[in-house]
């Protein structure tokens, strides 16, 4: 008989095997030999009669007491085993291996997690819609010209004193720049040469989220605030309700907004469904609940001019007074709504295939509108807008692990008056562009997640013709 301590190899050369042993010790113990609960050496020896030849047949003996047979794999050199014949036979108690357990393996692993994703895809009560067949296409427009590292060439304004400064408004008298950040804070910002030298301020805070701000014919500010409705802010301060319904319909998400030579204020209404915490609820969701409208100062009163828009967001009125420009964020396109003249109260499109989505829209008032897009164009979102079930099982991720990312390649796309594609300005690294306007030489940018206002100077960094 051969004794070898279980952590160090020993053999026994008979010509047939190689016998290997450990030290017997609590780890192993428990992994190889947990039928035994003392501390002695193990005595260990093999033989090959009448088993499998694939398998020895391995004994062990602890303090020369118990003596069993276990068959185990054969996993050593058989041109080196100890003769059998002359070892002494133990008793025939044998343990047999345990049969695999794989069927609950399978069962735990795989079946009871698809039976439950099944369940609650269809208890799940999100109903998502099919899209318009002729919207899910990839075709994007080309664009002339384009600056595909913004981010890397940009300075930042208000780093650490902003958060999530959504929209831009320039009070061209003051230069100061106005934001309505995500802690509910509408911030007056000076930008000085360098931008690490401006300076923020807390001005007023509305109680809700101020998105979209415009200024008005007295200098008062106009915000829309998606937990509050329309809001008018005096010069001094004051924060006043001009609406927050329509049609006996109370808004969810009043989003962008802009205001005529005559006093007559633009703005949407993303979702009357959704509110501002499930935006992408409503995006995904392929239902067209935003709306265009109009609120009247004079009169006091509330028009609904478009229903059935996919996400309304950004509008602008266009410089001649004639028409409104409106944004669609899921169908990647804008469209116009004629305020004036002949064809007042027509809608038509135009502008599509956007290289990505749109937010807000702004005027630069020298005769460009600049787009800002939340994120850029994928095939992987075209797949997720053209299939229904795709879109829900994003939502049920959601809510049970966490908001899928956005994507990437955000910025803003500068177009002329008659829709046609100029520059776009972009960065793979950059996602959540809300709004975009040219103010002297720099283009300003808001985000809704982003806590600073990126900068670009457009004559150091100008496009670059598309090859």
């Amino acid at each position: 008989m051969w004794k070898g301590p279980l952590n160090s190899v020993a053999t026994k050369d008979k010509g047939k095997a190689t016998i290997t042993a450990i030290k017997y010790s609590a780890p192993d113990r428990a992994m190889l030999f947990n039928f035994y609960n003392h501390s002695q050496p193990l005595w260990v020896w093999a033989d090959r009669k009448s088993i499998n030849p694939r398998k020895l047949n391995l004994h062990v003996d602890v303090g020369g007491k118990n003596k069993v047979n276990h068959r185990v794999p054969q996993t050593m050199d058989e041109s080196k085993t100890p003769d059998s014949a002359s070892q002494p036979r133990p008793s025939k108690a044998t343990f047999t291996k345990q049969k695999s357990s794989w069927p609950f393996t399978f069962l735990v692993t795989v079946l009871v997690p698809v039976v439950a994703a099944t369940l609650l895809y269809q208890l799940d009560s999100f109903d998502p819609a099919p899209l318009p067949p002729d919207e899910l296409t990839r075709h994007v427009i080309t664009v002339p010209a384009h600056n595909d590292h913004m981010l890397r060439l940009s300075e930042f304004v208000g780093v650490g004193n902003l958060k999530a400064p959504e929209d831009v408004a320039y009070d061209a008298k003051s230069g100061v720049i106005y934001t309505g950040c995500a802690d509910g804070w509408i911030s007056r910002v000076t930008v000085n040469d360098s931008a690490a030298d401006s300076v923020v301020e807390k001005w007023v805070n509305t109680g809700g989220r101020p998105l979209g701000i415009a200024f008005g014919h007295n200098n008062e500010l106009i915000v829309a605030d998606p937990e509050k409705g329309l809001l008018n802010v005096t010069a001094d301060g004051v924060v006043e309700l001009l609406t927050d319904e329509a049609d006996g319909q109370k808004f969810k998400l009043t989003d962008a907004v802009d205001v005529a030579h005559n006093g007559i204020i633009y703005f949407t209404d993303a979702s009357y469904k959704y509110s501002l915490s499930k935006a992408s609820w409503d995006i995904l969701e392929g239902k067209p609940n935003g709306r265009l409208l109009s609120y009247d100062p004079a009169t006091k009163t509330t028009k609904v001019l478009v229903h059935n828009l996919y996400f309304a967001n950004g509008v602008v009125v266009s410089p001649d007074q004639n028409y409104v420009i409106f944004c669609e964020t899921p169908m990647r396109r804008c469209g116009k709504y004629h305020i004036q003249g002949k064809e007042k109260g027509r809608v038509e499109k135009f502008i599509d295939h956007l290289p990505g989505f749109p937010d807000n829209i702004r005027y630069d008032g020298e005769g460009q509108y600049w787009i800002a897009l939340a994120a850029g164009h994928t095939l992987e979102l075209d797949i997720a807008f053209k299939y229904p079930f795709i879109r829900k099982i994003l939502i049920i991720m959601e809510k049970y692990i966490g908001r899928p990312h956005i994507g990437k390649n955000g910025g803003v796309l500068a177009i002329d008056l008659a829709g046609n594609p100029i520059a776009h300005y972009y960065d793979p690294g950059l996602a959540s562009v809300s709004s975009g306007i040219k103010i002297g030489n720099h283009l300003y940018c808001g985000s809704i997640v982003l806590p600073y206002i990126v900068r670009l100077n457009l004559k150091q960094y100008p496009t670059q013709a598309t090859t």
